[in-house]
């Protein structure tokens, strides 16, 4: 079978594709033909060794899939070869066939295309889980969506908006904010042209915004917490701009705010019912039209560089997803 492979550390010009053995499922696991492998930001620094999760070499980046069931190991139940699943392993999916732990996957609903459900773990898994999870967002808050047209930022504005929250998307162009005002933001704030402390405040009438979902880092963390509202919730959930901010802490005390992290890789390890539950939800959303599961670009596997290339240049609306079989 073919597989991407990581064989040293670098840019995506840098990764190869190689014919090598196919996995055989072990105990607890289920050996899928991947149809889709979506990609994310991630996946750029993984490669680089740059990323928190350090896998040994070679291996395969990508770690959502979607595709059929070929095979179950011992003592797996609940699916069966053919059924349509999704799932979730670090990194090792882009390439034809992968073996996933039974605990890791779901099926795919009728009505929800595999190019869609292949992108839903990542992006909404971490962010349904930032929000019911860490933020516990409530109905009626303002929400504020730093990088709110990437993989994340798209789904924290829909899924803000399925939850009942007043979302205010900000970006860094006014054709980005267009996007995220038909994904349902209510209000958009283009923060290469405006101060986005001065803008959030604005919006929410001085009081500022409970709770700052921030993929983005840099410059910008600073500032969305100088917005948040008493009590509120900011939302740590990466660090695009490619620098860690550092913090003056004296304005969490002045707020009596958190500064939350989401660690969602690790969720999925400690809460696994929890995280199953999750996404149970996400993808009934995604097959009924409530989410949109957004695709900006599905690329053939071998053109893998290509599709790393558009996410660290940050082009993307919504997902970048590999064409594998």
């Amino acid at each position: 079978m073919r597989a991407v492979l990581c064989e040293n550390w670098g840019p995506p010009e840098s990764l190869t594709v190689r014919d090598i053995a196919a996995p055989v499922p072990a105990a607890g696991e289920v050996l899928v033909a991947v149809k889709f492998a979506a990609l994310n930001f991630l996946d750029t620094l993984i490669i680089e060794n740059k990323y928190q999760v350090k896998p040994n070499l070679p291996f395969s980046p990508c770690g959502e899939f979607s595709g059929h069931v070929v095979a179950l190991g011992e003592g797996v139940s609940g699916f069966k070869p053919g059924d349509a699943v999704a799932g979730f392993i670090g990194y090792g999916a882009a390439r034809d066939m992968v073996v996933c732990p039974a605990s890791q996957m779901i099926m795919v609903p009728d009505g929800l295309p595999l190019e869609k459900a292949a992108g839903l773990f990542v992006t909404y898994g971490t962010t349904l889980h930032a929000f019911r999870q860490r933020a516990r967002l409530q109905v009626g808050e303002t929400l504020a969506v730093l990088g709110a047209t990437g993989g994340v930022g798209l789904a924290a504005v829909e899924l803000g908006h399925c939850l009942g929250a007043r979302v205010i998307a900000c970006a860094s162009s006014a054709e980005k904010l267009v996007f995220a005002r038909q994904a349902g933001a209510d209000e958009v704030v283009d923060y290469s042209a405006t101060d986005l402390k001065e803008a959030l405040k604005s919006l929410t009438g001085g009081k500022g915004v409970d709770v700052v979902y921030d993929p983005v880092g840099g410059k910008l963390t600073e500032a969305a917490l100088r917005a948040l509202a008493w009590e509120g919730r900011l939302l740590v959930i990466g660090f695009a701009a490619g620098e860690i901010p550092r913090i003056p802490l004296n304005l969490a005390l002045l707020k009596g705010c958190d500064i939350q992290g989401v660690f969602w890789g690790d969720f999925v390890r400690r809460a696994p019912d929890l995280q199953r539950a999750n996404m149970r939800d996400i993808a009934d959303m995604a097959a009924d039209g409530r989410i949109s599961a957004h695709i900006h670009r599905i690329l053939p596997l071998e053109n893998i560089a290509e599709a790393l290339n558009i996410l660290k240049r940050r082009e993307a609306l919504g997902k970048v997803v590999l064409a594998v079989s």
